[in-house]
């Protein structure tokens, strides 16, 4: 039996290996050719878009995986089913049962690889692809305003605003608005550049202009004004929090999107979208396991001479269409306000009754 398994676990990883590398082809060319429109502004070459679209690939694999791993199973599958290999396997002992869980024992390598890919591998070479492209274009911001995060202190709130990060990693127009317990302006504060502190909990603003409102005994509003060289601005607000509104939540690790679902609970931001963005995150590599049971029932199909395409294509179409409704149930989970759990888990439980289905309907009950 260790035989059997080390001839499936070898043929599919293979398979796997081959599909993911055709797709990851695939990408290349569609990014480089998307790429090509910026070579030749402001000192940007053909080696940086070919170091730009490389360092994209980890995310590419993060999201593929899944699909090419349902593409690469069916396809050996398939193969040892038309073969006649996998009926040789079932008569030296090998049943659905135990055929199920050596499946299940590869896919929850797939699921280690999905996650280790999706959490260390693609964001630090989705930060090292946009700081190549901010070397060369300019700064990394998103919109026309920039990102805009709250704090609260005691009982006052701050709402700050951050242009832009350049690529040595310092925000650019700074701005900050501070409001007392009645919710009135208490100062505002203007940076052209702020960097964080090594301390971790505080910021240095660089060219300040300060505004202080104070409210006088007799109603009046005094304004006081005035222009500093540096100022330290006390703040919880980490750099991991900054890129998170500049960047897109898909791209941060599980553990980025936790912290930072916490720091908007604690300041009574909507945290809809990221929660089911965790959610997603920790729900999409265990789709591995989906994918390789909803592989097995092909091999216990019968194929005639070149019948085998017709079932790979089909595995493809299954493998886009839980692509696509991956997405559809997260846009509409967050216009819905759906549970984001519920939202992200979903396509794997709509996939997953599919799979024991038909492994009951071919396997168990023929």
């Amino acid at each position: 039996m260790k035989t059997i398994r080390r001839l499936i676990y070898r043929e599919v990883i293979v398979g796997v290996a081959f599909v993911t590398l055709a797709f990851l082809a695939l990408f290349f060319f569609f990014d480089l050719v998307d790429e090509l429109r910026w070579v030749g502004s402001n000192g940007y070459r053909m080696s940086h878009a070919l170091l730009f679209v490389a360092l994209s690939l980890p995310q590419h694999l993060y999201e593929l995986l899944p699909i090419t791993v349902l593409i690469g199973t069916i396809f050996v599958m398939a193969r040892l089913a038309q073969s006649s290999e996998f009926t040789i396997m079932r008569t030296s002992g090998l049943g659905p049962w135990r055929a199920l869980s050596t499946l299940l024992a590869l896919g929850c390598a797939f699921v280690a690889l999905t996650f280790a890919v999706g959490d260390y591998l693609a964001p630090i070479s989705e930060r090292a692809a946009a700081l190549v492209r901010a070397q060369q274009l300019g700064q990394i911001s998103t919109g026309a305003t920039g990102a805009w995060l709250k704090e609260r202190q005691g009982d006052h709130s701050f709402a700050v605003n951050v242009r832009a990060l350049t690529p040595d990693g310092h925000m650019r127009d700074v701005r900050v608005f501070e409001f007392d317990a009645r919710g009135r302006v208490a100062s505002t504060t203007v940076a052209a550049q702020a960097t964080f502190d090594d301390s971790g909990d505080a910021w240095n603003l660089e060219q300040v202009k300060r505004s202080v409102f104070e409210q006088r005994p007799n109603g009046d509003i005094r304004v006081t004004r005035r222009q500093e060289p540096t100022l330290l601005l006390h703040t919880r607000i980490s750099p991991d929090m900054v890129a998170a509104s500049l960047l897109k939540p898909d791209k941060m690790a599980t553990i980025g999107l936790f912290h930072y679902i916490r720091h908007l609970e604690a300041n009574g931001q909507s945290a809809q979208r990221y929660e089911i963005e965790f959610w997603r995150k920790v729900f999409y590599p265990l789709s591995c396991l989906v994918m390789v049971v909803l592989s097995l029932p092909f091999a216990y199909l019968h194929f005639r001479s070149g019948g085998i395409a017709g079932y790979v294509f089909g595995g493809v179409m299954a493998g886009i269409s839980f692509f696509l409704l991956n997405n559809v149930f997260g846009f509409a989970g967050n216009l819905q306000n759906w549970s984001p759990w519920l939202t992200a888990a979903a396509p794997g439980l709509i996939y997953s009754l599919l799979s024991l289905a038909a492994f009951g309907w071919l396997v168990l009950r023929r």
